[in-house]
């Protein structure tokens, strides 16, 4: 659209002559006399003839006076006095004083210092009448100039009297913004901003008149087109007359070429000599409509976008344009078709397709350069929606000039969808646009050594699980399982299945900010990914246990199967001289020769690198093993069995006792007599069922060599023995008052020590007397005493005269809650944390294992993991629902009026097996309302 209001002709448009000449100033800095009061004659400004002559004057008269003996040719006398009043008068009289505006912004008025249009707005309200801090003598000063710059909400208007450039607002504009145009000669009085002290334009109002527009627009046709300095003609009918306008080439809307014939619209434009001129021009229907040709871009449920061949622009589409090929319009799709203007806006006509190729937007050129990505593309729904420009990558590389070349990219020039970083290195081909002759790099790959540049950490793995566009990976070096999507293979021409071997790297998922996913990913060659590092080659060891078949049928295949204790065998071999176990599987053996109890075998030791235990591969029979006279084979207990029972550690077959320290699910924890350690132990090794054992049950057990798995002394033999078979020590009477200062290790695995410590007092930073404590020293096992918690304990004395605390009662405010759901073995309660989540807690923490529904009101503890941060109930106990205070002191004073209304049993109720039910109360039992008690009684309690 034109935003020009000046016609494009000598007589609409001449170019703006020189200041002085324009506005008809003859000024003689050295003299101080009136007569250097110029006339009107000179040129015409803007096509109109009538404009004011000005005179100006240093004679220190300080007035300023229009004329009134000639009004069409209005003469101003301006005189730069120090007392600087402006008074304008009509002859003699005297009709007011002109108040100077201060326009106060929020920023230096210049054009390098503002940066934004709604820095320098301030609105009408900011006018300030007083002048601020302008005294009288700035006052009055009325000058002229030429607009030479207009921006969003401000411009700068340059000076015809002195070299100057001032800033103006558009607040101070006198008369309608949008008239106002660069070339336009205004008037403005010289005031200065409060804030820098810089001087501002202000009360600024056109010295010539401004063009009328009509309000409606008018259709005619294009009867002259424009030409070298010619100006086109429009032809208009009104009331049966024909006339002719004139138009420039700024008076056209839109990108478009009138032609003779042309159907066009309009606004007429009355000058203030009455001349007339089109404005705003619309092309509605083009005489010889020209074919344009695109691509489809962007289809909607009735209407789409295409892509222009001519020029880099959109353009708008109905359905009812593309007659017979709307339904089968696709994205892509070549497209010729006509443009007409509706509504003010351009629309695409008369839709037919093309075959495929035939729009071509750019030329690649086939040869094959090499860069670095300066800036990558920003994925994401709400990137998207920010980012306006369409090329917004950044590469580099150097050009046959050995000269760094920076080039733009955009989204649909990478291969594949996956994640760019800064610093990567890729291979492109240079694209330039047909249109506007734009190069772009397209046809970018990522090369491999990116990754040995950035230094980035990758992993591998195997593909887990596969649906609809996105999967999981199982890592070699991690338990969890990680997320992909398949926009991040690197690879377009390989499929990703499951079992499929990669690398990736792991990088955080912009959905959920908690969570991890795989980016960058490469499939591999099958055999790539291991999940164990072979440690040691063709050791020879003894069964111990079988194990189970079925782990084979379950989960042929290593990298996808889940290891459990109870499937697994065990092996026992001497190393260094120390007897150890490691497990193995059953598919590490020959399914038809599997190893049974007591064979001799060969096997490799390999570590898992997730877990980072030790495990037994490609298991070998050397030797079966012997069968006894019975004819059965050597068991766990026989005398091979119990030979490799000896340690060369020293402990040999040394019973120890303790107590259970802490379980888990397929392991625990035992607490020396001393308290002071913790001994490993499988549940394989417990001569019983695992599920019977409690904290702080008396055990015994035999120690055996370290685990290749945690290089610790582990338990085994370990079994239950009757509660008060190990000594107790005795215990002080007198109950104190303390703190926890140092947690069990069960609470903190991070510490080095397993004793926990309490100190007297509720300082915890008071020098006072401290005191060990183990799992036998609470008074409720499943305590979960932390860092500060207050307490309440008893001393007690070891034989050799050592004390420890025993008998610890935690004390903890007691809160209540609901149950807000039950979900197997755990559940919620209707208190919310600070993340808005309901607090959790374990069925294995209410007391007396009472059976919870929703709604319940429980008593709980809130316990948080000083480790994880997170926040459980424990101590759960389940309140008894009671009466309502109302109700029972509703019966408690419930009188018995004796002269009240009776009520009788005619005829007793019977049962369902024909017994007789309630039985007629005694007369003296009957209260005066007539409920009787055996009634009363009969009411169940609330």
């Amino acid at each position: 659209m034109s935003t020009n209001p000046q016609w494009n002709s000598s007589l609409y448009s001449p170019k703006p002559p020189a200041p002085a000449s324009l506005l008809g100033f003859g000024y003689n800095g050295g003299s101080n006399s009136s007569s250097n009061l110029l006339s009107s004659s000179g040129p015409a400004v803007n096509g109109f003839n009538n404009f004011p002559s000005f005179g100006r004057s240093n004679s220190g008269s300080g007035s300023f006076f229009p004329s009134q003996a000639n009004p069409a040719s209005t003469q101003f006398s301006v005189n730069n006095s120090q007392t600087g009043s402006l008074s304008p008068t009509l002859g003699s009289s005297s009709i007011g004083h002109f108040p100077i505006g201060t326009f106060n912004a929020n920023s230096a008025f210049s054009e390098e210092s503002i940066k934004s249009p709604s820095a320098a707005h301030a609105g009408n309200g900011n006018v300030h009448r007083d002048g601020g801090s302008n005294s009288p003598s700035n006052l009055g000063s009325r000058e002229t100039g030429i607009i030479e710059k207009l921006l969003h909400s401000y411009g700068f208007i340059q000076c015809c009297e002195r070299q100057a450039r001032l800033f103006f607002h558009f607040s101070q504009f006198d008369g309608n913004i949008e008239h106002l145009k660069i070339g336009d000669p205004v008037e403005f009085e010289v005031t200065y901003d409060r804030r820098n002290g810089k001087p501002i334009a202000s009360s600024v109002s056109k010295i010539a008149p401004e063009v009328v527009l009509s309000e409606e627009r008018v259709t005619g046709t294009v009867t002259t087109e424009l030409g070298t300095g010619q100006q086109g003609r429009i032809s208009y009918e009104n009331r049966g007359e024909c006339f002719f306008l004139p138009y420039g080439k700024d008076d056209v809307e839109g990108n478009v070429t009138l032609s003779v014939g042309d159907k066009v619209s309009f606004q007429i434009a009355t000058s203030h000599s009455g001349n007339l001129g089109a404005r705003y021009i619309r092309l509605e229907n083009p005489a010889h409509p020209v074919r344009y040709q695109g691509v489809v871009c962007s289809l909607k449920e009735s209407f789409g976008f295409i892509e222009r061949g001519d020029v880099v622009r959109e353009i708008f589409f109905h359905f009812s344009e593309a007659k017979g090929i709307a339904d089968t319009m696709e994205l892509g799709d070549d497209v010729e078709f006509t443009i007409q203007t509706r509504n003010g806006k351009e629309v695409a006509c008369s839709i037919i397709k093309l075959p495929p190729g035939t729009v071509v937007f750019e030329d690649v050129n086939p040869e094959t350069l090499k860069g670095q990505v300066l800036k990558p593309l920003e994925r994401g729904a709400n990137v998207a929606a920010l980012n306006t420009e369409p090329l917004s990558g950044r590469l580099r590389y150097r050009g046959r000039d050995r000269s760094e070349v920076e080039i733009p990219f955009g989204d649909k020039d990478q291969k594949g969808e996956y994640t760019l970083r800064h610093g990567d290195w890729v291979q492109f081909n240079v694209a330039i646009d047909r249109r506007d002759k734009l190069e772009r790099a397209t046809n970018i790959e990522l090369q491999d050594e990116s990754f040995v540049v950035s230094g980035e950490k990758r992993e591998t793995g195997v593909v887990a699980a596969v649906k609809d566009g996105y999967g999981f990976i199982k890592c070699a070096e991690r338990d969890a399982r990680v997320f992909f999507h398949f926009s991040e293979v690197i690879s377009q021409d390989e499929e990703v299945d499951q079992n499929s071997e990669v690398e990736f790297t792991l990088s955080q998922d912009q959905t959920q900010p908690n969570k991890q996913s795989a980016v960058r990913i490469k499939i591999l060659p099958p055999g790539s990914v291991q999940f164990e590092v072979i440690t040691q080659r063709n050791i020879v060891g003894t069964v111990t246990r079988e194990p189970s078949s079925s782990w084979a049928q379950r989960s042929p295949s290593r990298v996808n199967g889940e290891r459990s204790a109870d499937d697994m065998g065990l092996v026992s071999y001497q190393l260094n001289g120390i007897m150890e176990h490691v497990p193995f599987q059953m598919r590490e053996c020959d399914v038809r020769n599997s190893p049974r109890l007591g064979d001799e075998v060969e096997f490799d030791l390999a570590q898992v690198k997730r877990t980072k235990e030790h495990i037994g591969l490609n298991i070998r029979i050397v030797q079966r093993a012997q069968v006894n006279k019975s004819g059965g084979k050597f068991s766990e207990n026989s005398e091979n069995t119990k030979n490799e029972t000896q340690h060369s550690n020293g402990e040999g077959t040394k019973v120890h006792k303790g107590f259970i320290a802490s379980l888990k699910d397929t392991f625990g924890f035992i607490e020396n007599l001393a308290h002071d350690k913790e001994i490993f132990f499988h549940y394989s090794h417990f001569d019983g069922d695992a599920d019977s054992l409690d904290l702080g049950h008396e055990v015994q057990y035999t120690l055996t060599g370290k685990t290749p798995s945690s290089g610790k002394i582990s338990a085994e033999n370990v079994k239950l023995l009757k509660k008060g078979t190990i000594a107790r020590h005795a215990v002080d009477e007198e109950i104190l008052d303390g703190i926890i200062v140092r947690p069990l290790r069960n609470v903190n695995p991070d510490q080095a020590q397993y004793a926990g410590l309490v100190k007297l007092g509720a300082d915890i930073d008071a020098e006072e007397v401290s005191y060990e404590f183990g799992i036998t020293s609470l008074a409720n096992k499943k305590d979960f005493l932390q860092r500060g918690d207050q307490v309440q304990f008893q001393i007690e004395r070891t034989e050799d005269g050592k004390e420890r605390a025993t008998r610890i009662r935690v004390v903890r405010k007691k809160l209540r809650s609901t149950v807000d759901a039950i979900k197997g073995q755990f559940g919620f309660l209707n208190y919310e944390m600070e993340d808005g989540k309901k607090l959790f807690f374990h069925l294995s923490e209410v007391k007396d294992n009472a059976t919870l529904l929703p709604n319940d009101t429980v008593e709980f503890v809130l316990i948080t993991n000083q480790r994880t941060g997170k926040s459980s109930a424990c101590n759960i106990v389940k309140m008894e629902t009671q009466r309502p205070d109302w109700l029972a002191a509703r019966l408690r004073t419930m009188s018995i009026d004796e002269n009240g209304p009776r009520f009788y049993v005619l005829r007793q109720p019977k049962g369902p097996d024909g017994t007789r039910g309630f039985k007629i109360a005694p007369r003296s039992s009957m209260s005066s309302n007539g409920v009787s008690a055996a009634k009363r009684m009969a009411t169940p309690k609330l």
